[in-house]
């Protein structure tokens, strides 16, 4: 009888409408930010879409247990980053895939056989980056690294709230940051200087 009590005080009852009201008011305020860190992480548009629309509905799905009170983008950005991680071990297990129908279309074209270069689909999604000295130092860190300045640097979480997102002890989250600061100061360095900036 203990053990049922004692289930029933640490999850959470909620009644349709409320899980509803606690969606709107704790999680889609923080859509925004999730869309950046997703972007930041996957470096793919869609693919960002994609990350941030299946955290939303795991939040929803699992939101009786999420505590009322609590820090409700920590705990969305938890969803993201452990979903980012297990989106990114299936993808490296499957072998490369080629949309045949894309490439037979594009060489069936008239303007293919005009042109001599390979289209770029991502063309767009580059061009916004180009010129931006800090995003492309930032994107061009390991994951790892990128994860915890963005984390920290842009996102404003605590030591202990990145701990807890990425599951690993603080003292970990502090070297780690240290030295992704180290690195993108390195990747930084000459930008700087021709900025007029000094070292």
């Amino acid at each position: 009888m203990l053990v049922a009590m004692s289930e029933t005080l640490t999850t959470n009852e909620y009644t349709d409408d409320l899980r509803y009201e606690v969606f709107n008011r704790e999680f889609m305020p923080h859509i925004d930010s999730m869309y950046n860190f997703a972007f930041r992480l996957t470096m793919d548009e869609d693919d960002a879409n994609d990350l941030v629309q299946d955290t939303y509905l795991k939040a929803f799905r699992f939101i009786s247990s999420f505590e009322q009170g609590t820090n409700a983008k920590a705990w969305l950005f938890r969803i993201l980053k452990n979903s980012f991680i297990n989106d990114y071990r299936k993808k490296s297990k499957e072998p490369s895939k080629v949309d045949y129908q894309e490439v037979e279309t594009t060489y069936n074209s008239e303007e293919a056989s005009d042109t001599t270069y390979t289209v770029d689909l991502r063309a767009d999604a580059v061009q916004e980056l180009i010129g931006d000295e800090v995003a492309n130092a930032l994107n061009s860190l390991p994951v790892d690294f990128r994860t915890v300045i963005i984390l920290c640097d842009i996102e404003g979480f605590t030591y202990e709230e990145m701990a807890k997102i990425l599951d690993i002890p603080i003292g970990t989250v502090r070297s780690r940051l240290h030295r992704a600061r180290n690195l993108l100061k390195e990747k930084l360095k000459s930008y700087a200087s021709s900025m007029g900036y000094d070292s």
